[in-house]
Order: C-alpha cells, then structure tokens, then sequence
C-alpha cells in the first residue's frame, strides 16, 4: 500500500518550523508546562467537537471542572458530577473521564516504549485505546472490535454526512493492509509528522470501530507523535479529512493542512519559551528543565526587564490571585534557584539571580 501525496512549499516549511521549534523547547533550560495546559486544552476542544456531533451538551468550563477533579477510572459519571457541580447527561461526563484515561496511556506507552526500535505500537494499542475511549459508552462486547454495521462520517451540522467510510465486510482487510504498511515504513522513510498525519486520515477514512473512529485516530497519530518527540496533543475537524477523501485519497492538501496546524501549536509553545530563555544564566541547573506555573511564567517575564519586583508590583502582576499564593509561587522560584531575596518584612524584593 501506497499514500499518495506531494512534498509542497508548505510542507517543508510547516515541518522545518515544527523542528525549530522542537529544538528551541527540548534544548531551553526553563520551560513552563505546557504539555498539561495543552491536554487540557486539546481534550476540552474535543468535548466541544462531540457537541456537535455526538450531541454533548458539555460547556468549556464544565468539561474543564472533570479534566480537573481528575476522578478515578472506576468512579460513576453521575458521582463524579455532583461531586464538582456539573449538571450534565452521564455519557457527556464519562467521555470526558475517558479520554482523560487515554491521555494516561499513550504517556504510559511513551515512557515503556524503546526509541532504539522505532515505532513498535500496532493493533492491539489501537484496541485498547478504543476500549479506553469508550468504555461504559458502547457494550464490552464492541470495545475494541472491529464494526460488524455500516456507519457514516457526520459532520459539525445536525444530520450532516460528509462521508461513507468502507463496509463492515472490507473493513479487516483494509486495516491488514494498513497494518502492513505501517509496518513496513522505515524509521528515516517518511518524516514521524508527516506519518502521525496519514495514520490520522487513514483510521478515519476505514472508521474500523463502530463508534470513537474520531477520538481513536487522534489519540494513536498522538502516541507517533510523541514516541519520536513531537509531544503535542492536536485535534483536527472530520470535513477537512472528507474533502481529501473526495480528492481520491491524493493526501497532499490534508498534509499541508496537518503540518500547519501542528507548527502553529508548537510555534507558541517556542516564542513562550524564548521569552524566558536563560540558559547563560542557570548552567548550574545541570541542563535540566525547570517546569514554572502560568503565575510563575508571568513573575519571571516581568523580572526579566525590571530585574527586581516587590510584593506590591507582584500583586499588580497577578491582580487576581491571593497575597499567600503569591507568596507560594515567589518562594517556589527562591526555591527552583532562579530569584533570590532580598531585605526583609515590608522591604522584602525578590531579585533576579544572575
């Protein structure tokens, strides 16, 4: 099996930036925590895709109230809602708890993986992230199985179908040929962006489950990512991957589109960092990454121009947030050895340390 596409001006410019990029944050001495905010962001982005789709009533910050309770996998969604407020249908919170326990497993299968042997995840990871993503949604006997029914390809708009994806009879021979292929495909042979991208189309092309294809083929083009270092969590609309599927299967503007997107995300990841780059500075870190909070991140912007700030300019800083937790986050950088203090009582200065 073969994916047809074309190595446009874009690509290669989408993917040298998303190397850039790479380099800049895994090289940096400070980097904040991203990968938390963006998880988060990425699955709140989904649960609002499931609003139109699967009719998931959910509001941002509802979905954002569960991302944060982080509930135990075996927790009821009707306990889990009252617990933090949430009114909501139980299968609009369970998807959320579900893919919160998705997110676990593709980390859990980065860190077990072994980079000297280049992808090593086929089938039986992609069934269990099905079963993750669905579990106490479909029956046990469909988690992880490939569909015996038909289905259709919905788009954002009630009743809308963008695509019809292959007959249940097709379905195992093309995810054996996808399979083999996948396989096949040397570790230098297709850049690991560009193969997250095709496996993506591709799952949500054949739709080889009865239900999940969407969240399935996100979390699995995520797991290549991330197991070659490209950890960023994305999402991407299903009429998009319609329209290339009508183009027959040329993959070229899906690709463009792909590597775009994912440069985008890791672009801001790069310029947040920059901003806080000192690695002339902290050598005696040992080269190791120092995680900041969003507060902390806000602290040490402003100290890099002012070089000083006092807790009165702290809090003009953080208006919203409590003297104590101020206080926290001031004493936590002291503590991370990238500002020290200076004076004492109400002339206490935290001073950038040089």
């Amino acid at each position: 099996m073969r994916y047809k596409f074309t190595i446009t001006n874009k690509i290669l410019v989408a993917v040298s930036e998303i190397e850039v990029a790479r380099e800049i944050i895994d090289g940096a001495v400070l980097v904040p925590e991203w990968e938390i905010k963006f998880r988060e962001d990425a699955l709140i982005r989904m649960v609002h895709f499931g609003t139109h789709v699967e009719g998931n009533d959910l509001s941002r910050d509802e979905a954002q109230k569960i991302v944060r309770d982080d509930p135990a996998r075996d927790e009821k969604a009707e306990d889990v809602a009252k617990r933090i407020g949430v009114v909501a249908r139980e299968r609009d919170v369970q998807e959320v708890i579900n893919y919160r326990n998705v997110v676990r497993f593709v980390d859990q299968l980065v860190r077990l993986g072994d980079k000297r042997r280049g992808f090593q995840h086929g089938e039986r990871e992609l069934a269990q992230l099905h079963s993750l993503a669905m579990e106490k949604i479909l029956p046990s006997n469909e988690l992880g199985v490939y569909r015996r029914m038909p289905v259709s390809i919905r788009g954002p708009k009630r009743g809308e179908i963008v695509g019809w994806p292959p007959l249940p009879i097709e379905v195992p021979y093309q995810m054996e040929d996808f399979w083999t292929w996948l396989k096949a495909v040397e570790k230098n042979e297709v850049h690991p962006v560009l193969l997250s991208g095709i496996v993506h189309f591709e799952l949500v092309r054949i739709h080889p489950f009865i239900e999940g294809n969407g969240r399935v083929a996100r979390a699995f083009s995520a797991l290549i990512l991330s197991s070659f270092g490209y950890d960023v969590k994305r999402f991407f609309s299903v009429e998009k991957i319609a329209s290339v599927e009508k183009s027959g299967g040329e993959l070229t503007e899906w690709l463009e589109y792909y590597t775009e997107a994912l440069a985008s995300e890791m672009s801001m990841v790069k310029e947040r960092v920059k901003r806080l780059s000192m690695d002339a500075r902290y050598k005696s870190t040992g080269g190791k990454q120092i995680a900041l909070s969003e507060r902390q991140i806000a602290l040490m912007e402003v100290l890099q121009v002012r070089e000083k700030v006092t807790m009165k300019e702290a809090r003009e800083i953080l208006p919203m947030v409590s003297d104590d937790t101020i206080l926290r986050d001031l004493n936590g950088l002291v503590k991370k050895k990238l500002v020290k203090k200076q004076g004492k009582t109400k002339g206490v200065k935290y001073v950038l340390k040089k």
